[in-house]
């Protein structure tokens, strides 16, 4: 389940990224630093890239429902929601860490926002990381707050000491581990 989860948040972040600031703001394109849109052969070389990039998406949130259904079809208690929300925001927060840094700050092949001035792309850029790294600390924190969890038989009293990834689907400790 967690590489499920990983894999759909950074799914989620790339369609989010693709769709909303390439096609609904068209605040940037794939290559539209290097390759201006204001050309028709510079909209076909940024068309491309966005569908690459769209592609690549869409294969990495085959992976992620491919990985869950096949979780989902093992036998398993409950799986909490609030860890696996944190996993989803850890995979988007670290697809906008990643993505950030390579295509933004060390190739500049696109920026966040390009139809602002030059001179405020790398806030944009900034904004971007920043948002990123906060998915990643909330995620990490709703993966590693302790859950109740109710025990089946017994009075009901629960220990609260588990942790909601600790067991792996087959009932194995070693996922994640208490601190």
């Amino acid at each position: 389940m967690i590489w499920a989860g990983l894999l759909l948040g950074i799914g989620l972040g790339g369609f989010f990224d693709g769709i909303v600031l390439h096609q609904l703001l068209q605040w940037h394109h794939m290559f539209s630093s290097a390759y201006p849109t204001d050309t028709v052969p510079g909209l076909r070389v940024n068309t491309l890239g966005d569908g690459l990039f769209h592609a690549f998406t869409y294969v990495v949130t085959v992976a992620g429902v491919l990985l869950l259904w096949s979780a989902a079809r093992q036998r398993h208690d409950l799986w909490p929601t609030a860890p696996f929300l944190g996993l989803l925001l850890i995979g988007w927060g670290a697809f906008n860490l990643i993505e950030g840094l390579i295509d933004h700050l060390i190739l500049g092949i696109h920026h966040v926002n390009e139809m602002v001035s030059r001179e405020q792309w790398i806030w944009w850029d900034v904004a971007f990381l920043v948002w990123g790294v906060t998915m990643i600390v909330i995620g990490w924190w709703l993966v590693r707050t302790p859950w109740v969890e109710q025990h089946h038989a017994g009075n009901g009293v629960t220990s609260g000491t588990e942790l909601p990834l600790q067991t792996d689907i087959a009932g194995g400790r070693g996922l994640l581990k208490s601190r």
